[in-house]
């Protein structure tokens, strides 16, 4: 540390405030001790670092893993909104099919602080995570990234309106003439699905349609698929609404194979705007996730937390994305 405060300088407590605590130094005084750090090639002793400061500079993520295309875009997004806020990740994936769920987010969410996380963010929106969410705050700052949990005063809530997305497409296929218009909902014990399906819901009884079953989804294309031949074989609705792009791409392929002509006989949107939608066949119009936004807002609020704020929500809006599959 003293090399570098002489090739900067400036003095050694310059140094480690800029290692430290770099938001409390000039910029110009910033950009030179770094400089300085990157010629000596000098890495500070972050375990020593932890000591004096009482911070690791890491935050815990817990997510559901890769398979889901929400959360794993979330993970991402928030491990470099962490980097550019100079602070490192420690990412833990739950179990896609856990024998006991909440178990085994107590075993996360206790492995994580054990290692002196500053906070955790869990990009987990499944219901159960609750039961666990309140106990974990009391020791550690907690940012859940949930549309539907309520915050408390330990918990913040962070989230992509996903009941506003709902609306927007459904409001979009409503404004192309389609009258009776079918949802294709993912898992209930999901707080983004249950948000979704209210959205379509309301936006149906606003519009004094009639509200048919909410048809039983899984995220997966396999799903998509059955439920779109299904329905070939009992009658096609005006327009299908469905909760992710994955199923989405099922009921599209499904509609092909029974020659089902879409968007002329029946529309299709999904949910997510997902790397590819445009290329779907048709290109499917879906509700568009800002992800990389999301990450940061998940970012700032975890410092916020950490530095003692209050528990609240904390929302941003979707887009809606119309392509060739709704009209």
């Amino acid at each position: 540390m003293m090399d570098v405060a002489r090739l900067a300088g400036v003095s050694h407590q310059t140094v480690s405030r800029v290692i430290n605590r770099p938001e409390s130094v000039r910029p110009a005084t910033l950009a030179k001790v770094r400089a300085a750090i990157d010629q000596l090639g000098y890495r500070p002793n972050m375990a020593a670092r932890a000591l004096v400061t009482d911070s690791t500079r890491m935050i815990g993520v817990v997510t559901t893993g890769s398979h889901f295309q929400g959360p794993a875009a979330t993970t991402a997004a928030i491990e470099v909104a962490a980097r550019q806020a100079g602070y490192a990740t420690l990412v833990t994936a739950l179990q896609r099919e856990a024998d006991d769920a909440e178990k085994e987010i107590r075993d996360v969410f206790n492995f994580l602080v054990e290692r002196g996380v500053d906070g955790i963010i869990a990009v987990a929106p499944q219901t159960w995570i609750a039961t666990s969410a309140e106990r974990v705050a009391r020791a550690v700052p907690l940012v859940v990234v949930a549309d539907g949990l309520a915050p408390s005063e330990r918990i913040h809530v962070v989230s992509v309106d996903q009941e506003l997305g709902a609306r927007m497409a459904v409001r979009h296929l409503l404004g192309h003439g389609r009258e009776s218009i079918a949802h294709l909902a993912g898992p209930q014990d999901w707080y983004d699905a249950q948000a979704r399906a209210r959205g379509w819901r309301s936006c149906l009884e606003d519009a004094g349609r009639e509200v048919p079953a909410v048809l039983a989804g899984d995220w997966s294309a396999e799903r998509g698929y059955e439920v779109g031949a299904q329905m070939v074989a009992r009658g096609l609705p005006d327009a299908v609404f469905c909760a992710n792009d994955l199923m989405a791409l099922g009921m599209l392929a499904a509609l092909r194979d029974q020659g089902v002509r879409v968007p002329e006989d029946v529309a299709v949107a999904g949910f997510d705007d997902t790397a590819g939608t445009a290329f779907f066949s048709p290109p499917l119009t879906s509700v568009r996730q800002p992800f990389d936004e999301l990450g940061v807002l998940c970012m700032e609020v975890i410092l916020r937390a950490i530095n003692g704020e209050a528990g609240a929500t904390h929302s941003i809006s979707p887009t809606l994305r119309v392509r060739r599959s709704s009209c």
